[in-house]
């Protein structure tokens, strides 16, 4: 018999609102982007806050604005093409019967993320600066087919994080820069997944069953008796493991201000020392919306049973995008030869351990655990100055997953990744640079163990992969 604690974990509150509303486990790692620059990529962000001449310090590092030449305005686009293919090894209702339905097909996508910059020097001898950014911090998709057979633990995760920062900087001499940006990040998030009505029907009778007899003076035998009676009576009516699937799809959104604050320490004319730190950001979603398809039988059941349940409603969840910090360094070796590299600190673990869930309707608070852990992000990277106007990139990367094959799931079925990236950049004139970068992912194929919240098993792999290909301009005005 299913005790009453086990019944209520297969009622709304988990079985897909709560992991939508807080966006499950939603790419660097996980969710998080580092697609902010081509010039950046191509040397797998070897650099990206130290190295002269990239306007993307005006998001990632205020300080570091002295390092741009003048009054600029720089646009990025990259493209992300990421592919997850499962390959089943097993899927299991509840009561051990097989789950029917395909893989689910390539549930990656073609992205791209856009990135924009604008830089003004100014003050005695334009010892201050300006800047404006608007870029994409955090972002992911994955669909799979509505009828696959992981449908219980997710169908559609679609993650958007935008900012429009502010940034000033001032140099207290060519050497020494401090800097500081303000921004305000627009969050959207939409989910999907099926719901096994079937178990939550049965689970919910055999609790009101058991607890019945246990009233009326029955000790656990009794109330076990109750419980199967009740089981077999609501599969008789056709709900059981599996039986009964429903919808739910999970929408909302914020706006919320985070800030960055930066130095850029330069011990000779050939050599930057940066370190900037992000900010967390917290969202309280306040106007969420679940909305539920299921069918007239389950609906009417559910109206007797469990009133209030499985209706559409709003619902509250505070979800905390994880700070992070960045140490850069980058050295001009000759004329030709620069080298750079990075190392970033993502607070994955304080900012997204867990999520309380607040339902506007009968469905009691949800407490999830999403267990994410700190990752470390680092790469080296070099240019070589061809010609007067052609400069070649490359990098390479090590870039860690905050979660592990205990937690991993298939909304985001991530996994630690290294990088090897490429760059060009072209200067047909003083005032116009364009850029140019490509990064491939090499990654292992992660596994997947995952029990959803009425008891069904998804057991696997994914063929994971990943190429992202950008381009900028940067005009000097």
């Amino acid at each position: 018999m299913q005790t009453a604690s086990s019944i209520a974990r297969i009622t709304a509150l988990a079985v897909g609102i709560a992991g939508a509303l807080a966006f499950s486990h939603a790419d660097a790692a996980a969710f998080q982007l580092k697609e902010n620059s081509a010039k950046g990529l191509g040397r797998a962000f070897a650099g990206s806050t130290s190295a002269w001449g990239d306007a993307s310090v005006v998001a990632t590092n205020p300080a570091s604005m002295r390092l741009l030449d003048g009054r600029q305005f720089q646009a990025d686009v990259s493209a992300i093409s990421f592919s997850a293919d499962f390959e089943k090894f097993g899927a299991y209702n509840a009561n051990g019967t097989p789950i029917s339905g395909g893989n689910g097909g390539d549930a990656g996508m073609i992205a791209p993320v856009p990135a924009a910059y604008f830089h003004v020097p100014f003050g005695e001898n334009d010892n201050m600066h300006f800047g404006v950014s608007l870029t994409v911090p955090f972002g992911f998709k994955t669909e799979y087919d509505q009828n696959w057979v992981g449908r219980y633990h997710g169908v559609t995760t679609d993650l958007k994080a935008i900012d429009l920062g502010a940034a000033f900087s001032y140099d207290v001499n060519p050497y020494v820069s401090f800097g500081a940006s303000v921004f305000v990040e627009h969050l959207t998030i939409e989910l999907s997944n099926a719901l096994d009505m079937g178990s939550v029907i049965n689970g919910t009778a055999q609790q009101k069953a058991a607890a019945a007899a246990l009233a009326a003076g029955g000790g656990a035998a009794q109330a076990q008796a109750a419980a199967q009676a009740a089981a077999q009576q609501m599969a008789a009516m056709g709900f059981y493991p599996g039986s009964a699937d429903g919808f739910v799809t999970i929408e909302g959104d914020n706006n919320a201000v985070g800030y960055v604050l930066g130095t850029t320490l330069s011990p000779s004319e050939d050599t930057n020392i940066a370190f900037s730190y992000r900010s967390k950001v917290e969202h309280k979603i306040t106007g969420g919306k679940a909305n539920f398809e299921v069918t007239p039988a389950t609906a009417a059941l559910l109206a007797q049973t469990a009133p209030g349940t499985f209706i559409d409603a709003s619902g509250k969840a505070t979800v905390t995008l994880p700070a992070s910090v960045t140490m850069s360094v980058s050295h001009r070796i000759n004329d030709r030869w620069t080298v750079m590299g990075d190392v970033s600190r993502t607070a994955w673990k304080s900012a997204f351990d867990q999520v309380t869930v607040d339902f506007a309707s009968n469905q009691p608070d949800s407490v999830l655990g999403f267990h994410y852990k700190d990752t470390t992000f680092g790469s080296i990277g070099t240019e070589y100055k061809l010609s007067e106007t052609i400069t070649l990139r490359g990098g390479v990367a090590y870039d860690e997953s905050p979660t592990s094959y205990e937690h991993r799931d298939v909304r985001v079925p991530d996994v630690t990744r290294k990088w090897l990236s490429l760059g060009l950049g072209w200067t047909p004139k003083e005032n116009t640079e364009f850029n140019f970068g490509y990064t491939h992912l090499f990654t292992n194929e992660p596994a997947i163990n995952a029990t959803s919240a009425t008891g069904n098993v998804l057991q696997g792999k994914y063929d994971v992969g990943g190429d992202i290909l950008a381009a900028s301009i940067n005009y000097k005005f």
